[in-house]
């Protein structure tokens, strides 16, 4: 909005002709950047090199995934990593850690591991990435989930930092009548418990995008935002370039107060740093 319109639109609000809240106060967020998940197969050989190259295609956040207590980042502990970051002029809001363990058993170690991470790194997030098949096989299992969500939460929101949650496309298919999308949205706490649409995965589950955000407004603060080939759906491609309308979502997402819009592509038909800097280039022209 121009200074023109904002006068105007003042204006016109101060009389009481305009009654449009919606649109006068939504919060808009460009923030965005690269799950390094894209380049698993080139950090572990250079992860220095892969991380320069990042900086180079456009982006200055990074979500992490891979983290290890023994290994920490491609070899790189969480403080080394942090200044690699920083040297090359990026940030990362967000990290990927696994939690199998932690769900299976309510092993405390896996959490507080990841939260020293985040904390070194300055991460807002902690992302629960994905939950092995064994782990939610019924609907006691997906009780059991929920339940170990919310500790973690708990224990996440006391360390200054909060949960999310990634999905893929099982959580909309149906355990024992149950759908663990469903059931992590309605069974836990929004003040502790954020979630990341991966736009995707919701597609490739036969859903609409924008009715999940439409349904639980405010609950998906970040965006993953990864395009569908559209020869074959089971492939991704450039964000813009695929078969899914990310203009029409992110009308939606820009009043919700989305925080954070991370591209992640799984698979790539070109040079992926040309790819990486392809997606970048839409998403900071319709963001």
């Amino acid at each position: 909005m121009n200074r023109r319109n904002f006068v105007g639109q003042s204006a016109l609000l101060t009389t009481g002709i305009i009654a449009m809240p919606k649109l006068m106060f939504a919060k808009t967020n460009q923030k965005y950047g690269l799950q390094l998940f894209s380049l698993r197969e080139q950090l572990p050989k250079d992860v220095k090199g892969v991380i320069a190259k990042v900086a180079e295609a456009g982006y200055k956040q990074v979500e992490t995934f891979g983290y290890s207590k023994e290994s920490g980042f491609w070899g790189l502990s969480a403080v080394e990593f942090k200044k690699l970051l920083r040297s090359n002029g990026l940030t990362t809001p967000s990290g990927h850690y696994g939690m199998d363990a932690f769900l299976k058993s309510g092993d405390i170690n896996v959490i507080d591991d990841a939260i020293e991470a985040a904390k070194i790194l300055e991460q807002d997030y902690v992302v629960i990435p994905y939950i092995s098949p064994n782990l939610r096989q019924t609907a006691n299992d997906i009780k059991s989930l929920v339940n170990w969500v919310n500790i973690a939460a708990k224990r996440v929101q006391n360390a200054g930092l909060k949960l999310s949650y990634h999905n893929h496309n099982f959580e909309f298919e149906p355990v024992e009548g149950q759908m663990l999308m469903e059931v992590l949205l309605k069974n836990t706490d929004a003040d502790l418990v954020d979630f990341e649409m991966d736009i995707y995965w919701v597609v490739r589950a036969g859903q609409d995008p924008v009715k999940w955000l439409e349904n639980y407004p405010g609950r998906f603060k970040l965006i993953h935002a990864k395009d569908m080939d559209k020869a074959d759906p089971k492939l991704n491609t450039e964000v813009g370039s695929g078969s899914i309308d990310f203009q029409e979502i992110f009308a939606v997402t820009k009043y919700q107060n989305v925080r954070y819009y991370i591209v992640e592509q799984e698979n790539f038909k070109m040079d992926p740093y040309a790819s990486i800097a392809q997606s970048n280039k839409y998403l900071r022209n319709v963001l």
